[in-house]
């Protein structure tokens, strides 16, 4: 009967050859949906760039890619040449790559099985062409299911120092506690866990920018901005309303939250 071939998976070898040209890799992972992964791997592609470092943002949600959708770049399309696949570039030196660049229409499900999205994943590290980078960063869907093992198996011979992953949760419990599988996956692949994102932790907002509404019985609120800012002020007066910041909890922090977790 025929034996499978001996030796190193070659696509594990051409992974390797294109990562060489990356100095750090940084997964966002999340045990739970709707944490905003896709919004701080934006906004950290964003603050890296803004401090001038070269920066490729890959989201290997396949199901539900929404980075293009995030950085305006719907109607995109993914060019290839000898060197590979090209990113979609939002800055000179912030490279983007997600399926969605890939569907005809943004509205369509993808519909795959475990081993075609292992194959995306796969063909993502190693065709697509990121030249010299300072940091990769991947945005990945909520769980640790195919997408998060496979990654970390074609990733595992590339760990340098400073690469690992930023785990995003929110405050309340049941966030957390689904998180916290998160990172015990991370233990079990061996994978750094480099610290915790706690977002949506809480609303601060300018006084003057509030809407104050009385209730009613009836359904129909009173606006009474006018009257409370104007109190506000008789009771502060000197107070510049436009430069104090209200500040309230959108999701109390059970058990401490992302800190306690941590």
């Amino acid at each position: 009967c025929a034996t499978a071939p001996k030796g190193p998976d070659p696509d594990l070898v051409a992974i390797q050859a294109r990562m060489k040209n990356i100095k750090h890799k940084l997964l966002v992972l999340s045990g739970k949906g709707g944490v905003g992964k896709s919004t701080f791997s934006a906004q950290l592609a964003f603050a890296l760039a803004a401090a001038g470092k070269e920066v490729g943002l890959l989201d290997i949600d396949i199901c539900g890619p929404s980075i293009p959708k995030m950085l305006g770049l719907e109607g995109e399309e993914i060019h290839q040449s000898n060197s590979g696949w090209s990113p979609v570039y939002v800055e000179d030196n912030l490279g983007v790559m997600s399926i969605g660049f890939m569907l005809g229409n943004p509205d369509d499900a993808v519909v795959w099985r475990g081993p075609r999205k292992n194959g995306l994943i796969k063909q993502f590290l190693k065709d697509v062409d990121w030249g010299e980078l300072d940091y990769l960063i991947v945005d990945t869907p909520p769980g640790t299911s195919d997408e998060h093992i496979s990654l970390a198996q074609f990733l595992k011979p590339l760990d340098g120092e400073q690469d690992g992953a930023l785990v995003v949760t929110t405050p309340q419990q049941v966030s957390v506690a689904d998180v916290r599988k998160e990172v015990n996956f991370c233990k079990k692949v061996g994978v750094r866990c480099l610290g915790v994102v706690e977002n949506m932790s809480g609303l601060e907002q300018r006084v003057g920018a509030f809407k104050f509404l009385q209730r009613s019985t009836d359904g129909n609120d009173v606006d009474v901005t006018a009257a409370v800012l104007a109190a506000v002020s008789q009771i502060a007066p000197g107070v510049d309303l436009e430069q104090i910041i209200a500040r309230t909890e959108v999701f109390h922090p059970e058990g401490g939250g992302g800190e306690g977790m941590a």
